[in-house]
């Protein structure tokens, strides 16, 4: 029997998002371990042994200095070249929400031109001026490199933060469109553009922007949380769903896009 593929979920520290986010690699067929963030700060676990690293959400230290810039600056000191090496080896990177803003700031993203030291973009306080729990809509990119959601054009996802508006640079962004680095962008319920309009765009967030990918489509972050969405009944319209889609689209009545996420993933890294 050939052993499944390893997924390390980060925990520790004010991240609250570990147990479901295991659960939803372990549905999409991962083996997943949930590793203390000291035990790969100190080496004690080995990255090389994992084909998809998660930086999960929650609040890393409390959000002091702002959302991951602590766990960030740590983790950059103590295993940043570890990292680069577990990247450079064509592994996978996924950070969701606070996961998101800390690789962000640690510079894995966007990662121009291989270099995932440098920090090319940020991620700050909603423009509503509180914290966001609710679900959002989102269009993919289907020209994008990013192998996490191969053959996704949209999907619905529970958003849960204070600072999620992604902002760059002009020539950042610009990169990011052309490079179809820009995976996902908030939408209107109809799949249109939410153009910056609110509750559509839940922080003001750059061009829409819901999540970006490298050049390489192999690292990831989003600020919505697909590990909330690992089961039909996680949506809080599913009775109403699946009564609609059941008589014209069974299968639509039980698709579920926070899982699909993961399972790409695992189809990549089994193909590969």
């Amino acid at each position: 029997m050939t052993s499944r593929v390893k997924a390390l979920v980060l925990t520790g520290y004010g991240l609250n998002c570990d147990i479901e986010t295991a659960h939803a690699c372990e549905l999409a067929g991962f083996r997943a371990e949930r590793v203390h963030i000291n035990d790969v700060l100190s080496g004690k676990a080995t990255l090389s042994d994992y084909g998809l690293l998660v930086f999960i959400g929650g609040f890393s230290w409390g959000d002091d200095h702002g959302a991951g810039v602590i766990q960030a600056v740590r983790m950059k000191k103590h295993a940043g070249e570890a990292i680069i090496r577990f990247v450079e080896d064509g592994n996978l990177v996924l950070g969701i929400c606070n996961g998101f803003q800390t690789i962000v700031n640690m510079g894995l993203l966007p990662g121009f031109d291989a270099d995932y030291r440098a920090r090319k973009a940020a991620i700050t306080y909603n423009d509503c001026g509180n914290f966001r729990d609710d679900w959002v809509h989102m269009a993919f990119d289907d020209a994008s490199p990013c192998v996490f959601t191969r053959g996704m054009t949209h999907a619905e996802l529970p958003v849960r933060h204070g600072e999620g508006k992604v902002v760059a640079e002009d020539d950042t962004l610009l990169r990011l469109k052309e490079s179809r680095q820009i995976v996902c962008r908030y939408a209107a319920s109809d799949g249109s553009p939410a153009g910056g309009r609110f509750p559509d765009n839940p922080n003001g967030s750059m061009d829409d922007i819901a999540g970006i990918c490298d050049p390489t489509g192999r690292i990831f972050g989003l600020m919505p949380h697909p590990e909330a969405y690992h089961h039909p009944t996680n949506h809080p319209d599913w009775c109403r769903n699946r009564a609609l889609l059941r008589g014209s689209d069974p299968e639509a009545a039980t698709e579920v896009p926070g899982l699909r996420i993961f399972q790409n993933a695992l189809r990549y890294i089994s193909e590969k």
